[in-house]
């Protein structure tokens, strides 16, 4: 099936690509690193799949061997025609949408359960994560989420309370769902290597604790990790009732946001929440 599709070093070289560092690329060529990432979520044959940011399309590819139905989201359009490329080797199993991923809402294009699989663009990534994360419809139309960070963010996704990475975004991605570091993925993989290290975060959604808004855990998490320093009844005292309910659930206003676990940060979020 691949045999029509050049490496991708030649590709790039063909269209004249280069990462571009305002769209936060970094282009990843090595098959079997990408083979491996794409065998993460496990069977994929004939499962549906988003991809964000394919680039020249090389975990498109990977994707694609493991037979999957990929609809990727490029902004680049100097990536279309290597993509147009790979949709032509593969027929019916690759739809390529140009645009900003940020404005698309997935349901819009998938009528079922589809996993996320991506090496996120750098400067978007977090924001996309969080973005679906924060579905109140729980459990939420995708599967799982395989993304690719800046190790330190990756991190930071799967920290647990009292380390220095433990913050919101820990809070985010473990009150109903269940992150692990997948794979760590050096920086030599890449063209041009970034600066830093990056790694796979897998996630699959676990059990939405009950009477919990997630607007309402989004706020308390703000508040209490943007001043990270301060104690509880510094920093939570804008929330209107935080106070009280830490009265009430027996919690010290004198700890500190990172000594809370995502346990605690919930109930606080039930007393808040609207009956």
């Amino acid at each position: 099936m691949t045999a029509e599709l050049p490496p991708l070093r030649e590709v790039i070289a063909k269209h004249g690509l280069s990462a571009s560092k305002a769209l936060g690329q970094n282009f990843l060529f090595d098959e079997q690193l990408l083979d491996r990432i794409a065998a993460i979520p496990g069977g994929l044959e004939g499962r549906k799949v988003l991809e964000v940011g394919p680039g020249p399309g090389g975990l498109t590819r990977a994707l694609l061997r493991a037979g999957a139905e990929v609809t990727a989201i490029e902004m680049d359009r100097r990536c279309l025609p290597a993509l147009a490329e790979v949709e032509a080797a593969f027929p019916g199993k690759l739809k390529v949408i140009e645009g900003d991923a940020m404005k698309f809402a997935p349901a819009d294009l998938f009528d079922g359960p589809y996993a996320v699989v991506a090496n996120l663009p750098y400067n978007v990534g977090t924001a996309l994560f969080i973005g679906w994360l924060s579905g109140q419809a729980w459990p939420p139309q995708w599967s799982s989420l395989t993304l690719m960070f800046q190790e330190e963010v990756a991190r930071r996704i799967v920290a647990e309370p009292d380390t220095s990475a433990y913050g919101r975004l820990a809070v985010l991605a473990q009150w109903r769902a269940k992150p692990k570091l997948a794979m760590k993925v050096h920086r030599s993989a890449f063209t041009p290597p970034p600066k830093v290290m990056s790694a796979i975060v897998h996630v699959v959604p676990g059990e939405a604790p009950e009477g919990v808004s997630m607007r309402v855990l989004e706020r308390v998490t703000e508040a209490a990790f943007g001043q990270r320093r301060k104690m509880l009844r510094q920093s939570l005292k804008g929330v209107i009732g935080a106070l009280d309910a830490l009265e009430r659930l027996g919690i010290d206003p004198q700890r500190r946001a990172e000594t809370l676990s995502v346990a605690e940060f919930v109930s606080i979020a039930r007393e808040l929440t609207p009956n």
